[in-house]
């Protein structure tokens, strides 16, 4: 599976951006589907997770109210809604397929990464 994420760029603190990660085909497996993001010299960081029906959803704590994840199956596509972006938004911003069809925080666990896409926020 190849997932391509779009949708970064640069953006002033207080606005918003949405995010998009197309995967190539669907998984056999109704896999999860999750985001992470990871700044200059600091950990790979949990953003979010969603089941393959959208129905379950995960977040970090941190960012739990301003981000909001969502997905369209039969366009095989996860976004990720990100509002009132701060400069420590800043970021390179991955999308990757969980192993299996529970949720999960822990990078590991996730079987399939796309390139990233850098979102930088503006003071």
């Amino acid at each position: 599976v190849q997932l391509q994420a779009s949708g970064g760029g640069l953006v002033q603190a207080g606005g918003s951006l949405r995010l998009s990660c197309t995967a190539s085909r669907r998984t056999a497996s109704n896999n999860g589907m999750g985001w992470f993001r990871q700044a200059p010299g600091k950990e790979r960081e949990f953003i979010g997770a969603i089941s393959w029906n959208g129905e379950r959803k995960v977040y970090g704590d941190s960012l739990k109210g301003r981000f909001t994840i969502a997905r369209d199956n039969a366009k095989n596509t996860v976004y990720l809604e990100m509002n009132s972006l701060k400069p420590e938004d800043t970021a390179v911003y991955y999308c990757a397929v969980h192993r299996g069809s529970y949720l999960s925080t822990y990078a590991p666990n996730y079987i399939y990464w796309g390139q990233g896409t850098q979102v930088t926020v503006s003071s």
